[in-house]
């Protein structure tokens, strides 16, 4: 069953690194707030170290973890295993959000592939994880990535995506700033 533990492991890195979704979780302090959970795909997700991830961040519809992190620094992830052995993991940490504006940008961005539409890296320190059985979670098949996103950033273009990022991720929907490229 499930274990406690301060550190990813080899063993769990690569099963980190085998998922092709994970999710983040994060919430606002205020209790009349919503609690935002996504799910994130694509060759997005980093371990930096046995206590520390990123995640390469791509313009979206909302922006709700980049508010949340900014105001309170707390993140979770999660990943599950939809094949083979059944495993659930769940990162707990502090996170920042690196802007492209940041000193941080160009050791973080390197990390990753070149997407279109990229918005943010968001880094965490994890402050603990957890596994859990996953019994309960359904057997799936991976069929691919979908591609749409990318495609419809590419439409926007540079200056599309900017307007974008202005009108739709600069406040969370509880009316929280979250930080924007302009």
């Amino acid at each position: 069953m499930g274990k406690t533990l301060d550190a990813i492991s080899d063993e769990l890195k690569s099963f980190i690194q085998a998922q092709s979704v994970f999710f983040v979780a994060t919430a606002p302090l205020a209790a009349s707030t919503h609690v935002n959970l996504s799910p994130k795909g694509l060759d997005t997700f980093r371990v930096l170290s046995p206590t520390c991830v990123a995640y390469l961040d791509l313009t979206g519809s909302g922006n709700e973890t980049s508010a949340h992190v900014t105001e309170n620094s707390r993140i979770t992830f999660m990943f599950c295993s939809f094949d083979k052995q059944p495993l659930i993991l769940r990162l707990y940490g502090r996170g920042q959000v690196v802007l492209p504006t940041s000193e941080l940008w160009p050791e973080m961005i390197a990390h990753f592939p070149d997407y279109v539409g990229v918005r943010q890296v968001v880094v965490a320190e994890i402050e603990f994880l957890q596994t859990s059985c996953g019994f309960g979670v359904p057997l799936m098949e991976y069929d691919g990535e979908r591609g749409r996103l990318t495609r419809w950033a590419e439409s926007k273009g540079d200056q599309g995506l900017r307007e974008y990022r202005r009108v739709k991720n600069s406040k969370s929907i509880d009316g929280l700033p979250a930080p924007i490229i302009d």
